[in-house]
């Protein structure tokens, strides 16, 4: 009897399976954005589209969407040193929501942002969920937590009620 890993009802025994579901279905927007350095933006938020069903000219496309969607249509040739944290930060966030996934993972998403971009990256998240997507998201910014529809809050690697933790009573 062999064992299956299975998420929903996908197998993902096998790493191949398993790449091709991240890709596919889940983006990541990490804390340190995690952008590779010799890749331009515009470079950054097509690579993750590679192996997918768009061609070359469709990738193109949608990532410079993605850039003007974040602010930074003038920045698609600019690699990811030239840039600030929250340039690269809009960059992490196009990428992350390149392939439409079903499930988006955001760490500190509005950590680096200003009020202004903070609220249009809010808003992105905000429409990703709006089309069907679910966004989960850690962050200590109060301007992403209160736009979230549930928020949990840890304490000692706990979740503890909102109540106790927000000091509401």
């Amino acid at each position: 009897m062999t064992s299956q890993a299975q998420i929903r009802r996908r197998d993902v025994s096998h790493r191949r399976r398993l790449d091709r579901y991240r890709r596919e279905d889940v983006g990541i927007i990490f804390q340190l954005h995690n952008l590779l350095p010799h890749l331009s933006a515009l470079q950054n938020v097509e690579i993750v589209m590679l192996g997918g069903k768009l061609h070359r000219s469709q990738r193109r496309a949608r990532a410079r969407e993605l850039l003007h969607s974040v602010a930074l249509d003038s920045q698609t040739d600019v690699y990811p040193p030239e840039l600030s944290g929250g340039e690269r930060q809009r960059i992490a966030v196009a990428r992350a929501l390149a392939n439409d996934p079903r499930l988006l993972l955001a760490d500190e998403p509005t950590g680096s942002l200003d009020d202004d971009t903070a609220r249009l990256v809010i808003g992105l998240l905000r429409d990703h969920c709006t089309r069907g997507g679910a966004v989960l998201a850690v962050s200590h910014d109060p301007r992403l937590t209160n736009a979230a529809d549930r928020v949990l809050f840890l304490a000692d690697g706990r979740i503890v009620p909102a109540s106790i933790e927000s000091g509401v009573v």
